[in-house]
């Protein structure tokens, strides 16, 4: 009999199948459906800061103050009293789902400072939320804003809301640091119990008609993988975290190589969307087939088998392999008959 779970936060997950947080996650029967499929967990929509900051009305005030001189701008601002549910609606949310699921359920905060993070951190725990994404989405602009400032406000953030919980956080993070071994050490002293690599930052786009900047949402493909597969063999045996592939998992092959890297988990969305919850079915199909006919037991066996540590060849994870790629590459020029 082939095993698939895998230990992932202090769960036992009947497999590594999580549906990461998109609208699907807002909606009731949706992940009744997608536990029905097989899914292993679920992360909900993420509740924002700004929500949380409009709560106390004191965005509400930064906003409204001199609209009529601005108000072309406001209109990129959601209505976000009532986008996602709001801050009550978003824990009255884990409690439905927590009544209709049995299968742990991961609630989101997406934002950067300190702020209301603490409080709806504890009062998500309340509602019976199993653990906690936070979802790190800053973009600093200021020339006079120093890496260091930013990486210690993570740490910060990181640090209050963990010694504020008795649930395992974790954090989806982004690519760019510096050093990212570094900071997944600094995270896991900080009190972290995963990271989830990477986020996709939504880029905007400009419409040469109205020269508006325009929001673009774009769902993610396989192509993408790639670097997380990386950096994932890169930390595997650095850190005592367990970690998860976030962006560009779509089929079971994604799924295997994320496990062989050292990924405990990977979380969903886009091919959900567009495929919908039962193809969590045929993902789970495909992985056991594979597993069988390769003569895996389990999924514990194969996980971290191809990290940095335990390849025959650990540069080619790294600068060195750069010139090999680029020296493979054969430009042929067509020939004009």
């Amino acid at each position: 009999m082939i095993d698939l779970s895998t230990d992932y936060m202090g769960f036992r997950l009947k497999n590594p199948l999580i549906a990461s947080s998109s609208p699907m996650t807002e909606d009731l029967e949706t992940l009744r459906r997608l536990e029905e499929a097989g899914i292993a967990a679920v992360v909900l929509p993420s509740l924002f800061e700004e929500q949380i900051t409009r709560e106390s009305e004191m965005l509400d005030y930064g906003l409204s103050y001199g609209e009529e001189s601005f108000a072309e701008a406001l209109r990129y601002f959601p209505d976000l009293q009532d986008y996602n549910m709001g801050p009550q609606g978003y824990l009255e949310h884990i409690r439905r789902v927590k009544a209709n699921l049995s299968i742990p359920v991961i609630a989101s905060l997406n934002g950067v400072t300190t702020g209301g993070w603490i409080r709806y951190a504890r009062l998500m725990e309340e509602a019976g939320a199993d653990a906690l994404e936070l979802n790190l989405y800053y973009l600093p602009t200021s020339s006079e804003e120093t890496s260091q400032a930013v990486e210690e406000g993570y740490i910060r953030l990181v640090r209050d809301v963990t010694s504020s919980v008795r649930i395992p956080v974790a954090l989806k993070l982004s690519p760019y640091f510096s050093s990212l071994p570094y900071m997944a050490r600094r995270f896991e002293e900080a009190g972290a119990k995963a990271l989830v690599l990477f986020n996709r930052f939504y880029q905007p786009d400009i419409d040469l008609e109205t020269l508006e900047v325009v929001p673009n949402l774009v769902l993610s493909s396989s192509h993408e993988l790639r670097e997380r597969l990386r950096w994932v063999a890169i930390l595997h045996p650095q850190v005592r975290l367990d970690l998860a592939i976030t962006g560009g998992v779509h089929t079971a092959e994604d799924v295997l190589k994320a496990m062989m890297v050292g990924a405990k988990a990977v979380t969903m969305a886009s091919v959900l969307l567009r495929r919908g919850p039962e193809h969590v079915r045929q993902l789970l199909e495909d992985i056991q087939r594979w597993m069988e006919e390769h003569e895996y037991v389990s999924i514990q066996q194969m996980q971290g088998s191809m990290s940095r540590q335990r390849v025959a060849n650990p540069a080619a994870y790294e600068r060195a392999n750069y010139m090999r790629v680029l020296s493979s590459f054969e430009w042929k020029i067509a020939s004009r008959g």
